[in-house]
């Protein structure tokens, strides 16, 4: 008696593109931590050479660079995202009852948290050192964690915003916001030389990782 084969169903075209997202992400990112990790010199010497140029101008516009440190410390800052992380968890446990969806945005955060932290130590990159810094950060610089945090948050946020079905002006309003939020938070850092560029762009890249597997997990569990 013939037996009909049985094959697995195909992936939607969504997961197929958030899967190979995922990918590329994960492969820049593996390449530009192997490249820092080896103080590879061409682009140490890259980083050298944004970081004395930001510094200078920060130094000498000390109004923009005052601005840009309320921005980088209260605005963006890592905590004033978890505190909105968390605000948008509870609007989804209250107001559409998704409590999953609450959980999965809390967890995501909270191990990108960790996941950055545990780079940190491992990397262990020295921030840069100035004669007249105007700004000071702790910890190690590879990740930054401003710039993880934000793509993180905001990633997650316009996600959810879409599927839910925001449209028109609301979600265009929403996703300048967002790209401001995460090219500034980075901008910020580099200028008031407590990161070099490629902390920041380590992190944009990580960032945008933790988004693309964590959207992966939700519409493999929720659909």
């Amino acid at each position: 008696m013939h037996t009909q084969s049985v094959e697995s169903p195909p992936r939607p075209p969504a997961e197929r593109s958030t899967s190979r997202w995922a990918g590329a992400l994960a492969l820049c990112s593996a390449l530009l931590l192997a490249l820092v990790a080896v103080r590879w010199y061409p682009l140490m010497t890259v980083d050298n050479d944004i970081a004395d140029t930001t510094h200078r101008w920060a130094v000498d516009e000390p109004g923009v660079t005052h601005a840009f440190r309320i921005l980088t410390d209260w605005v963006w800052d890592p905590w004033t995202m978890r505190i909105l992380t968390f605000a948008v968890a509870i609007w989804l446990v209250w107001r559409r009852a998704a409590r999953w969806t609450a959980l999965w945005l809390l967890a995501t955060c909270l191990l990108a948290t960790l996941f950055q932290q545990l780079l940190k130590a491992v990397v262990d990159r020295p921030r840069p050192v100035w004669p007249d810094p105007v700004d000071s950060a702790h910890y190690a610089a590879y990740p930054s964690g401003h710039a993880m945090t934000a793509t993180v948050v905001c990633g997650l946020l316009l996600w959810l915003l879409h599927r839910y079905g925001v449209r028109g002006t609301l979600w265009r309003t929403a996703v300048a916001v967002g790209v401001i939020s995460v090219a500034g938070v980075g901008l910020t850092r580099i200028w008031l030389g407590v990161h070099w560029a490629t902390d920041v762009v380590g992190g944009w890249l990580l960032g945008a990782l933790v988004v693309a597997v964590a959207v992966r997990v939700h519409t493999h569990w929720r659909g």
